[in-house]
């Protein structure tokens, strides 16, 4: 609430939350949920895209005896601060000071969780085409005793093809030929090639699926920014199936090659990303979960890995 000016009408309109608690204790928390504000953040390609995001931000109340907190400053902080900075670890640290500050000593904490769909610009694998991708993030940024813990979360979607379908799929393909062929001496490249590239050969195909890999990264104090587009980058890197924007017929051969290059149950797609992140000196924690959505079961096949971050 803002402060009344001495004869304005504000200062004629009762205020209740001056009157002392009832059945007073401190609270761990009092704030908002769910406040809708726009965010600028990154594209991938080097610019800033705005985006609709939420945000739930509170304060504690460590005065027992107070009824209740400063609701209105917190959201009037909150519009001006986000309104005119990317999100950054500087920025959010300036907020939830911001939002002890404007307390007027009720509180000494702050914590704000923001959520988004983060736009990143994606090229095709061959064609000279691009489209954007959107990605699922959750920020977690807690202000304690003037110790900030920055918490980064982020989805990722990939394909996975199955290792052991694929090479049931290869026999049922090697068992055609063999019977196809049986009998054919010699036999020739071109012959091999026409029949190859024919529906004959293709006996059987490997199932794949949308995947999704939901990351959680404790950043390390010491870094001065929020690394989502270099940690998408390098776990669709290392993942080696992201799932496309702008897609021709090259785009889905090229893709189709990289599915047949990177094989993976979810147990391999789980070690994949835990190399990524265990290896970033800006993570002190992490832990990732991933799910290949079945096509072969009504099910889903998931795996769970958590560590740390590169030691000093």
């Amino acid at each position: 609430m803002s402060v009344p000016v001495p004869g304005s009408h504000a200062a004629s309109l009762p205020d209740v939350a001056h009157q002392p608690a009832i059945l007073a204790r401190p609270l761990d928390w009092v704030g908002m949920e769910g406040i809708a504000i726009p965010v600028r953040v990154s594209d991938g390609a080097g610019g800033h895209v705005q985006v609709a995001a939420q945000v739930d931000l509170s304060v504690d109340l460590k005065q027992a005896g107070e009824r209740g907190i400063h609701m209105s400053r917190l959201y009037m902080r909150l519009q001006e601060e986000l309104a005119r900075h990317e999100v950054t670890p500087a920025g959010l640290r300036h907020i939830l000071q911001a939002s002890v500050d404007s307390q007027a000593g009720l509180s000494g904490s702050a914590r704000l969780r923001l959520r988004y769909e983060a736009l990143l610009l994606r090229r095709a694998l061959r064609s000279d085409n691009a489209g954007w991708k959107r990605y699922p993030v959750e920020i977690e940024a807690l202000l304690e005793n003037g110790h900030l813990k920055l918490v980064l979360g982020f989805g990722v979607e990939y394909s996975s093809t199955c290792p052991c379908s694929a090479a049931l799929s290869r026999q049922a393909n090697a068992e055609r030929f063999a019977g196809d062929f049986a009998g054919t001496h010699p036999i020739s490249t071109g012959v091999v090639s026409d029949w190859l590239a024919s529906e004959r050969g293709m006996a059987a195909t490997p199932h794949a699926q949308r995947s999704e890999a939901k990351v959680k990264v404790e950043l390390r104090p010491q870094f001065d920014e929020l690394p989502l587009v270099a940690l998408v980058d390098a776990l669709e890197a290392a993942l080696g199936t992201p799932v496309q924007t702008a897609v021709k017929r090259e785009d889905e051969q090229a893709f189709a090659m990289l599915n047949a290059d990177n094989l993976m149950f979810c147990e391999d797609a789980a070690r994949r990303v835990a190399s990524v992140l265990s290896a970033d000196p800006r993570i002190e924690r992490y832990q990732a979960t991933v799910s290949h959505f079945e096509s072969l079961h009504p099910h889903d096949a998931v795996a769970t890995v958590s560590g740390s971050g590169p030691t000093a």
